[in-house]
C-alpha cells in the first residue's frame, strides 16, 4: 500500500507535469501511444528514488504508454516491446533503457537520459504491442530546458 501511494503521484506528475505537453498522442493503426518528457526535478525524491532515477537539473525522463483502440469503443492498456535511442543536433546520443511501471491497470515506460540548457533532444522509438505483428516506429523531436 505504502508503494501505490509513491506510484499514484508518478502518474499524475508525468501526465500533468507539463499541461502544454501533457496527454500528448499519436495514432498507429489501433494502438494510441502517449507519450510526454518531464524534467526529473519535477519527481519528488522518494518517488524517483523508488525507480532510481537520478533527479537533477540536466536529467530528464521520456514517458511511454500504449492503449489499444477496442471495436466496442474501449481502450485497454498493453505491454509493449521497446528498443529507442536519443540524440542532439551534433548527432551525439546513446540507446534508451526503459523500465516498465504497472500502476493497476496502467502499463507504462520510462527511460532517463542527460541533456544540455535549451538542448534539441531527437527520440527514435521502435515499438511492439503485445498482440500486434507490427513493429511501429515513433520519433519526437523536443527542445528541454534546465530546471534551475
Amino acid at each position: 500500500m505504502n508503494q501505490l501511494k509513491l506510484l499514484l503521484p508518478l502518474f499524475a506528475l508525468l501526465t500533468l507535469a507539463i499541461p502544454v505537453r501533457a496527454q500528448q498522442s499519436e495514432m498507429f493503426g489501433p494502438y494510441e501511444l502517449h507519450y510526454s518528457v518531464v524534467n526529473t526535478t519535477f519527481l519528488a525524491p522518494e518517488v524517483a528514488s523508488t525507480y532510481g532515477i537520478v533527479r537533477a537539473t540536466d536529467r530528464a525522463i521520456l514517458n511511454l504508454a500504449v492503449r489499444e483502440h477496442m471495436a466496442d469503443g474501449s481502450t485497454v492498456g498493453r505491454t509493449m516491446q521497446l528498443q529507442g535511442r536519443t540524440w542532439d543536433l551534433i548527432q551525439k546520443g546513446h540507446d534508451l533503457e526503459f523500465t516498465e511501471v504497472r500502476e493497476g491497470e496502467a502499463i507504462y515506460y520510462l527511460a532517463d537520459f542527460k541533456f544540455l540548457n535549451e538542448d534539441w533532444r531527437f527520440f527514435e522509438v521502435l515499438f511492439r504491442p503485445e498482440g500486434a505483428d507490427t513493429t511501429y516506429t515513433f520519433e519526437l523531436k523536443q527542445q528541454l530546458y534546465s530546471d534551475e
